[in-house]
């Protein structure tokens, strides 16, 4: 009997040592590390010939299974002569997108040659990833405002937007994504001025970019001083570990007057954009002060 509570002893022991190993295993097996919330992204320009026609427009294409979460562009030489009036990222509501195309007009007919730059922020395919627009009422109103909301249960990774029927009378003072240093948007607003009155009815799109919830996505802002300068520039960065998916503007204190010439996120083919630029000019000399401001919509790296 004694040999055999023995071997029942020594049995109940074994088990719990190879218990014990098996735990001890699995405290030390390293954790695996945070994916990234958006794999692979880069930033892609294309540029329009340079000549000086009135309007001049060029698309950017994701490279080969890569999307797009948001989108930038440069007016060349046209330093505050022409206006953005086409921001539009393809896609749709059942469909990631994958190019934007930019189109501007001159505000003004002038003889130098200059051109447009569009930039598309591309990455890995990310869930759920979709297109919304929304447009605004058509009207001969001197100002024009319409936002665009997610779905329910998605973020704002990137934005667009368009003016419909303006052809460079219409300037975009408001571009705008909801969110905040701790809190991921879900909504952009488009809001634009009569560059000069006109008769004729005009309306805006807002295009928003949106996508199944992303690890650590925020929006960060930066703006400009308050002064009475032809030009204002200032440039948002996203905050240390993260990489911009998109962006927006606001100009305060404008109204018409001023024109994003440069809304430039940074990166390149091989490099994720992790800041961005927007520059502003007068378009006609006003005396009043006003300042730029720059979102960048950021996710963790």
């Amino acid at each position: 009997m004694r040999d055999q509570k023995d071997s029942r002893r020594f049995g109940a022991r074994a088990g719990g040592l190879v218990l014990g190993l098996a735990v001890a295993g699995a405290v030390v097996v390293p954790a695996s590390p945070a994916s990234a919330a958006v794999p692979g992204l880069v930033r892609i320009a294309a540029t329009s010939a340079s000549t000086s026609n009135d309007f001049q427009a060029v698309t950017a294409t994701c490279p080969a299974g890569k999307v797009l979460t948001g989108a930038g562009y440069v007016l060349n030489g046209a330093t505050g002569e022409a206006v953005v009036d086409d921001f539009r990222p393809n896609g749709g509501p059942a469909t990631a997108p994958t190019a934007v195309t930019v189109g501007a007009y001159e505000a003004e007919a002038f003889a130098g040659n200059w051109s447009v730059t569009a930039y598309a922020v591309c990455a890995n395919p990310l869930a759920g990833l979709v297109r919304v627009s929304v447009t605004g009422a058509s009207a001969s109103s001197d100002f024009q405002s319409t936002t665009a909301t997610c779905p329910a249960g998605k973020v704002l990774t990137g934005t667009g937007f368009e003016l419909n029927g303006a052809t460079g009378e219409g300037v975009v003072d408001d571009f705008r994504p909801n969110g905040g240093p701790a809190t991921a948007p879900t909504a952009v607003t488009v809001g634009a001025y009569e560059a000069e009155a006109f008769a004729g009815n005009w309306s805006v799109t807002a295009y928003a970019i949106c996508a199944n919830p992303l690890a650590g996505l925020v929006r960060a802002t930066a703006t400009s001083a308050v002064t009475s300068d032809d030009f204002q520039s200032i440039t948002t960065a996203c905050p240390a570990g993260k990489v911009l998916t998109g962006a927006g503007f606001e100009l305060n204190g404008a109204t018409g007057e001023a024109v994003v010439d440069d809304f430039r996120p940074n990166g390149g083919p091989a490099a994720a954009p992790s800041t961005v630029n927007v520059g502003a000019y007068e378009e006609d000399a006003f005396a009043g002060t006003w300042s730029s401001t720059s979102f960048g919509i950021c996710a963790t790296a």
